[in-house]
């Protein structure tokens, strides 16, 4: 960096990576609210929002970051108007719509869980009873066999 610029008050070399993140930043949180596509804000064309958007304070627009401030103005003024008048009412729409589909979906995802845990247990108490069912039949079939007093002729001698 030249001295001269240094005096003139520019970003030092340790400040200029946190500065590019926040330029960078704004720029993405620019296209996405110009196209429509807000991921943290209300969607709405001011700075308040854009900064949001960034995940940075409104100062860092209005004080530090002018330039891009003046850009995105610009920007939303030269922006031809949408065909649906109020744009941000369909988007909105679509995310309350969305957002009871998620609720919907995870009611009836905590309800399978309940029920494969009900399942689950009396699959266990099945599989211990089948065991215990098991286990009597073969004391049975050996009791059986011990009380059966049929002689096996087989083993006779002839005399």
């Amino acid at each position: 960096m030249r001295p001269a610029a240094r005096a003139a008050g520019t970003l030092s070399r340790s400040r200029r990576p946190a500065a590019r993140r926040e330029v960078r930043a704004i720029t993405d949180a620019m296209v996405r609210l110009l196209i429509g596509a807000p991921l943290t804000s209300d969607g709405k064309l001011t700075v308040v929002s854009l900064a949001a958007e960034a995940g940075l304070r409104r100062n860092k627009l209005t004080h530090k970051h002018t330039g891009l401030k003046d850009l995105f103005y610009a920007l939303v003024k030269a922006r031809a108007p949408l065909p649906e008048t109020d744009s941000g009412r369909g988007a909105r729409d679509r995310a309350a719509k969305q957002q009871q589909d998620l609720t919907r979906v995870r009611a009836e995802r905590n309800d399978l869980r309940t029920q494969l845990q009900l399942m689950a247990r009396i699959v266990q108490v099945l599989e211990v009873e089948k065991h215990q069912l098991e286990e009597a039949n073969t004391s049975l079939r050996a009791q059986l066999a011990a009380h059966t007093a049929v002689p096996d002729l087989t083993r006779r001698r002839r005399t």
